[in-house]
């Protein structure tokens, strides 16, 4: 906190009394400086304890008044006048003045010199100095303890308790890993909005009274973000000790990103060899969470399975809690068909959260599927369905479990080839309909939805059921086909269905 009027009346071995503006005893001051100029404003920064002798108070009042708005007006902090020196005492007009603009006027007394008020100010500063190197150095030591011991859970609650605010960890994506105190404050929101757009870097923004310093973490890839708050004004040391529990932090977290790489470059060679054949107890040799397992293979444009290992095991971190770690829990193995990842599986699925934030933090576009497996010896037959899978046009997240027959059966089919079967089927149609309002693939197509019910789909279209009789016969004729037939109608079916799609 900054030294005030009041802390100034307060100091030891000083006679100082205030004999007016006592409403602004909260104005900072930056330095004691004697002054005796009838217009001192041009040769003030602000925050100065002005002392005076009164040599150059103007002797009217309206000058005195002047005298007195000039310096409450350029920021000074008060003035101090020894009385009995050059003037036995201020004028009433100057106290008034003083009272209105609550400025404090303060008498010193003999033998306070000048000098030693000057001293005392100068002083108070050394010590703050001296202060907030040892509070910066004492946290430091906490925070490195705590990092040893806690991690970024115990570094984090250390700042806090240090600074005397409060503290926040995100992931790179603004979500909130741990904060102290651990309750959700309206600050957190901002702070996320703040970084939304934003790569990496430092930034400050201001919050009811909380000033709020954050700062990015790691020094490769984004890892998260730090964000401090303290009441206004941000203190200097709380900005240092931001930044060094930053390093402190981004350092931590880079040791654990490298070693959950080289624990899953193990688990993947292992895992490579189940799938491989070379050996067929896997869960002798490789912890996996308890089973059932969502198994899932990725593919990103214009990337190698290799590159998304990393980028994938950093989204599984913020995904899966922190106990036990994620890395003990997964298997991310690099393959030719693909990145293959083994999930707990669960409701709702990590795969398809994976998929979507690892689209974000890699900017491409990805072909991602899984596929059940009850035990560990499924594993290898779900990953080569799940690999079959991600071969199909449609980008993003796809489970085997939510393909129907139909799905799994339209996607097998090569764009040009069903567009050849359709156009086959229904040329003739499509000729007929533009040529008459007969409508009969919008009739056909209510008709097969209706299970052959000729009432319910003539109701669904709004006719009556002698009209849509007509139609489908029209529609046997121009086809060639008969409705009765199952083969000729499981190929209308097809077409008009495909046509949908």
């Amino acid at each position: 906190m900054p030294l005030t009027t009041g802390d100034v009346l307060a100091l030891p071995d000083l006679r100082l009394d205030l004999l007016a503006g006592r409403a602004g005893l909260d104005r900072e001051v930056r330095w004691a400086h004697v002054i005796e100029l009838a217009d001192p404003v041009p040769w003030l920064r602000g925050g100065e304890l002005v002392l005076t002798v009164g040599l150059g108070l103007p002797d009217d009042a309206p000058g005195q008044r002047s005298y007195v708005r000039g310096l409450a007006d350029a920021g000074c902090a008060g003035l101090v006048f020894p009385p009995g020196e050059v003037r036995a005492d201020l004028p009433p007009e100057v106290l008034r003045t003083a009272d209105d603009l609550a400025f404090p006027v303060i008498a010193v007394r003999p033998p306070t010199p000048f000098v030693a008020i000057t001293e005392a100010v100068a002083q108070w500063y050394a010590e703050a100095r001296s202060r907030d190197v040892r509070k910066v150095i004492s946290v430091q030591d906490a925070t490195a303890r705590a990092a040893l011991r806690t991690g970024a859970r115990g570094i984090l609650r250390e700042l806090a308790d240090g600074t005397g605010g409060e503290a926040l960890l995100l992931t790179a994506r603004g979500e909130v890993r741990t904060a102290a105190p651990a309750a959700e404050r309206p600050w957190h929101a901002a702070v996320t909005a703040a970084i939304a757009d934003r790569h990496r870097g430092a930034l400050s923004l201001r919050h009811a009274d909380l000033d709020v310093h954050v700062q990015s973490l790691g020094f490769g890839p984004l890892l998260g973000w730090l964000a401090v708050a303290h009441p206004s004004p941000l203190p200097e040391p709380v900005r240092m000790l931001a930044n060094h529990t930053a390093c402190l932090i981004g350092l931590e977290m880079a040791a654990v990103r490298a070693a959950r790489a080289r624990t899953q470059d193990q688990r993947a060679t292992l895992f490579a060899a189940l799938l491989d054949g070379a050996t067929p107890r896997l869960d002798e040799l490789l912890p996996l969470p308890p089973a059932p397992y969502e198994v899932l293979v990725l593919r990103a444009d214009g990337r190698s399975p290799s590159a998304l290992a990393d980028p994938a095991l950093d989204t599984l971190a913020d995904l899966l809690p922190t106990d036990p770690p994620a890395e003990d829990r997964v298997v991310v193995c690099p393959r030719p068909e693909g990145l293959v990842v083994v999930l707990p599986d669960r409701r709702p699925r990590l795969g398809a959260a994976l998929t979507d934030r690892l689209r974000t933090r890699t900017g491409r576009t990805l072909h991602a599927a899984a596929v059940h497996a009850r035990d560990t010896t499924r594993l290898p037959a779900a990953v080569t369905t799940a690999a079959t899978l991600a071969d199909r046009d449609h980008p993003g997240y796809a489970h085997a479990d939510d393909l129907t027959s139909w799905s799994l059966l339209e996607e097998s089919l090569p764009p040009d080839a069903a567009r050849r079967f359709t156009d086959h089927v229904l040329d003739r149609l499509r000729d007929h309909d533009a040529r008459t309002p007969s409508a009969l693939i919008p009739s056909l197509r209510a008709y097969l939805d209706a299970a052959g019910n000729l009432e319910s789909a003539a109701h669904s279209l709004g006719i009556h059921r002698n009209t849509l009789r007509t139609r489908l016969r029209t529609t046997e004729r121009i086809t060639g086909r008969t409705l009765t037939n199952p083969r000729d109608r499981l190929e209308l079916w097809l077409a008009v269905t495909l046509t949908d799609a």
